[in-house]
């Protein structure tokens, strides 16, 4: 088959996400498939907005050869009237992999009225899903209904070497000192390490350690405030961030 994947940025790029869709890629060459990768930029929201009317994405994209489209979710600000005009030019289907609505974080109101307008335009434009969780399916069903043929396909599971066997877990864990606690996430509200601070500050100090393991520069008054939440929390000696 010959497919494309359109992405924001670089596949490279380290987050959950985006080895989900370099796993997918890797698994798809692997079986003698072709993939195109096609890599939109960053840019802000009301500048992705405009891509909708790029001539030059829509010829590139009806020029291609493909037997199926992939367009991660996150584009859907540049695709949500293109795919209209699109559809209309090839014979290829759109699926959308979809790993996280940005119309579901904590915002103020008329911003997410904004989002999910658009999400769901979006949405509405794919012939079909990839869902990387229930909880993300339910979501998309909400704004679009169950009118579209979907597939729910988790991250792959742990397949790293166990050092550690259960029994061993389980003396680490009765063994005396804190328990140690490690979280591995950018630093981003939606992660929301700041509700884990305030439930950890409600235990015995001496009874536990958190290392947080993370991007600290993609959200900058983010770190800052779960920097002051540490403070005013007297957490700084329990959390490294």
């Amino acid at each position: 088959m010959r497919l494309g994947l359109i992405v924001y940025g670089s596949l490279d790029t380290i987050s959950g996400g985006f080895l989900y869709d370099r796993k997918l890629v890797q698994y798809l060459r692997a079986q003698g498939d072709q993939v195109e990768v096609i890599s939109r930029p960053w840019l802000a929201y009301g500048r992705t907005l405009l891509d909708n009317f790029s001539y030059s994405l829509l010829s590139r994209l009806r020029r291609a050869h493909f037997d199926l489209l992939l367009q991660d979710e996150l584009v859907h600000p540049a695709f949500f009237c293109l795919n209209r005009r699109l559809r209309r030019r090839v014979s290829y289907p759109i699926i959308s992999i979809v790993h996280h609505l940005l119309s579901s974080e904590a915002r103020p109101v008329w911003q997410n009225r904004l989002y999910r307008l658009v999400e769901r335009r979006y949405l509405s434009s794919v012939d079909g899903f990839v869902f990387v969780s229930r909880t993300i399916r339910t979501e998309v069903e909400k704004l679009v209904g169950h009118c579209r043929p979907a597939v729910l396909a988790y991250p792959g599971g742990d397949r790293l070497a166990g050092a550690l066997t259960p029994l061993e877990i389980a003396a680490r864990v009765a063994a005396p000192g804190p328990l140690k606690i490690i979280s591995v996430a950018s630093l981003i509200p939606r992660k929301e390490l700041h509700t884990l601070l305030t439930a950890l500050a409600g235990l015995p100090r001496d009874g536990w350690r958190l290392t947080v393991v993370g991007n600290l520069s993609l959200d900058p008054p983010y770190v800052r405030a779960i920097r002051r939440q540490n403070e005013a929390l007297g957490l700084t000696s329990q959390v490294s961030l």
